[in-house]
């Protein structure tokens, strides 16, 4: 399925909402993981990126990549979206980093150019992963990490169409997620657990870690409403993969 045309327009329309809702928070603070804003020095899932060279996938408005440009990275931000993209040259500080409009799923780089490819519900949300990891795993250099977090299938069963929150129960098959239709005709993946493995491993890169980020009590959700509100405490909302090519 050919997804990119309708989520490059769907983040094109929503670009603008989406940074004025969510930029106060994730753009004032460096490193924060997910819908709950969970800092990495907590996760310890990206590490020292000091002269490494870095590719984020699905860049936004580039809170990340200009957040590791600053801590000696040299990075590359890749979005499918002109007015993400716009949105990061806009916010660009003193850490100057190039910004390269492209699809997960077909990388305009090299093979073996990068040090690290990451992303937070990015690219590898946004394009089909049978696709966009070989990719990611090509463009990574022997020994290179690819880091990135995306919603749990858990989240993703037990999330309600039309109440529009995650509850406790199963409103979706585990086994069916696949494609998820988002607004405006936009597509974006999920895997089930198993099926992320088959997929990391059959890429050639070796899996060393799957953090499952649990918010403290209280802690809010920036983008989904949950019912109970402390759902992710209770059960896993998103996980965050550790691989490298050997």
């Amino acid at each position: 399925m050919d997804s990119i045309p309708a989520n490059r327009k769907f983040w094109n329309r929503i670009s603008r909402a989406y940074q004025h809702e969510h930029d106060p928070q994730i753009g004032a603070t460096p490193r924060l993981w997910g819908m709950y804003a969970v800092p990495d020095a907590r996760l310890r899932a990206l590490g020292d990126v000091t002269g490494k060279r870095v590719l984020e996938l699905g860049c936004g408005a580039g809170q990340w990549s200009r957040s590791l440009a600053a801590e000696g990275a040299t990075v590359v931000g890749l979005d499918l979206s002109e007015a993400q993209l716009a949105a990061a040259a806009r916010a660009m500080r003193a850490a100057r980093y190039p910004l390269v409009q492209g699809a997960a799923e077909l990388l305009p780089f090299a093979d073996d150019s990068f040090d690290l490819v990451f992303c937070d519900h990015g690219g590898l949300s946004w394009a089909p992963p049978h696709l966009a990891v070989p990719q990611a795993a090509r463009v990574l250099r022997r020994g290179g990490r690819l880091v990135f977090n995306t919603t749990s299938p858990w989240f993703e069963a037990c999330y309600d169409e039309d109440a529009r929150r995650a509850t406790t129960t199963l409103h979706q098959d585990y086994f069916g997620l696949n494609t998820i239709a988002e607004d405006h005709g936009a597509v974006s993946y999920q895997l089930t657990y198993g099926g992320w493995i088959k997929t990391l491993r059959g890429a050639g890169l070796i899996i060393d870690d799957l953090i499952e980020p649990r918010p403290e009590p209280g802690t809010p959700n920036g983008y989904n409403e949950t019912d109970p509100p402390d759902w992710a405490h209770h059960w896993p909302a998103e996980m965050l993969w550790i691989t490298h090519k050997p």
